[in-house]
């Protein structure tokens, strides 16, 4: 059988597509169908979408899809569905916690839950065979037919090497997970949920062998250029023993600088200089929020600010470069906690930052308190989810203040810039900076 996973860009063309169907597609092909990929990219008009769909003759579409892909989807997918008699699939974060609202839409013909390699070889197997869908473990087919999950894949190691052609990787920069799942429960964020979604179910946390991860490293370093790694689990840092391991090992086979993203409460002197010492030449931390109120009462992450100026300091004194992940906006958020998140950046001065108005994401714990305190319009799916702005209606914090706050934040990352600059600058060359810095602010 013939599978297109089709990756929708919005607002940016992004640098890797999602991996998901990168492990599903490798799945596949080691049971014998075909997968084919095509990237919907921003300058690509639906009827070009719909031309090359058709010109690949597949028996199922799949699309991988966040909130924030999924109006820009929607819309695609409707137009095929109008013009091609092809079955879809959609899995990811917004189908697993949306599949009533997406298989509301037209065009969508099935939700994948959770994992889907299994479920999908299901599927196909199912479709090939003219034969009943319905049934399937993790596969939804219609709203409030809720299917049985079946128990997370193991041993992880068992699956097959993600297939890199719809990774869209480029110049030698590769993307590598090590394990699914995360402990944490962070009430922003959809990871916790997965683990939530599995509860006595089996444990949706795993994690790959040292061994399983630097086989596929060598077979990308066979296959051609191997020049830098992205790891991208939620938190790499995760159980000290395995990253030190890890790293330990690495250093000796690949000395191949990496980055990764860390949680402050996961991090130690010792372990900064292993990583660095293995070749981290990056670590991305989420600060999130300058007030330990609202790290402690909204996020239920209790965590110092004298913890993230000593992380911050020690990864700096490491050699590594550190970058710093804010987010303004959310529900129980005042003006005087924003204050406090850019009074701490101040105090730990990353090499660089990314800032993010909240978005309460379809089954994070903050979503549901926003619907239940009617922060959340009643039309939240027909708008679009960016990181620019809020679509919340706030008792603490309006609409204009959070805009207020971004542009300071942006005001923040121009300053910061033009700080750095090794010699001075023209008035043309300031005026490109400011340019550049309020373009990347507009794509949220």
């Amino acid at each position: 059988m013939r599978v297109l996973f089709i990756e929708v860009d919005t607002e940016a063309s992004w640098a890797v597509a999602s991996i998901g169907p990168a492990f599903i597609a490798a799945y596949l092909r080691q049971h014998g169908h075909e997968v084919l990929f095509l990237r919907a990219t921003l300058d690509m008009p639906e009827a070009d979408v719909v031309a090359r769909v058709r010109a690949s003759a597949p028996d199922l579409l799949g699309l991988s899809l966040t909130t924030r892909q999924w109006l820009r989807a929607r819309s695609i997918v409707a137009a095929i569905s109008r013009e091609l008699e092809i079955p879809v699939v959609a899995g990811g974060l917004h189908p697993t916690f949306a599949a009533d609202d997406v298989l509301a839409c037209e065009g969508f013909d099935y939700v994948c839950l959770g994992e889907g390699e299994q479920p999908i070889l299901d599927l196909v197997r199912a479709l090939e065979a003219r034969g009943p869908v319905a049934g399937i473990d993790n596969i939804q087919t219609r709203p409030g037919a809720r299917p049985n999950l079946r128990k997370p894949f193991e041993p992880i190691d068992a699956l097959p090497f993600m297939a890199r052609d719809l990774l869209d990787e480029r110049w030698g920069v590769v993307h590598m997970a090590t394990q699914r799942g995360c402990p944490f429960p962070c009430t922003y964020c959809a990871a916790r949920m997965y683990d939530e979604l599995y509860e006595g179910n089996g444990d949706y946390g795993r994690r790959r062998s040292f061994e399983n991860v630097f086989a596929e490293l060598e077979q990308i370093r066979a296959a051609g250029e191997l020049n830098y790694v992205i790891f991208l689990d939620d938190t790499f840092t995760i159980h000290h023993p395995w990253v030190k391991g890890f790293c330990r090992l690495y250093g000796e086979r690949f000395k191949i600088p990496f980055s990764l993203h860390a949680r402050v409460e996961t991090v130690s002197p010792d372990l900064v200089a292993v990583l660095a010492k293995a070749g981290c030449r990056h670590i991305v931390y989420g600060v999130e929020s300058g007030s330990e109120r609202v790290r402690r009462e909204i996020m239920e992450r209790p965590v110092t600010n004298a913890r993230f100026r000593d992380v911050f300091r020690w990864t700096r004194e490491a050699g590594i470069v550190v970058t710093a992940n804010y987010m303004l906006g959310l529900p129980g958020e005042r003006p005087e906690d924003v204050e406090a998140t850019l009074a701490l950046h101040e105090e730990i001065r990353p090499d660089d930052f990314g800032y993010f108005v909240f978005y309460p994401y379809p089954g994070t714990h903050l979503f549901h308190v926003c619907k239940e305190r009617g922060y959340l319009p009643e039309d939240y799916l027909e708008r679009p989810a960016h990181h620019r702005s809020s679509i919340l209606r706030l008792p603490d914090l309006t609409g204009d203040e959070i805009a207020r706050y971004y542009d300071r934040f942006t005001e923040a990352r121009e300053r910061m810039i033009l700080a750095r600059a090794k010699h001075e600058l023209t008035a043309e060359q300031r005026e490109e900076v400011a340019r550049d810095v309020q373009r990347i602010a507009a794509t949220g």
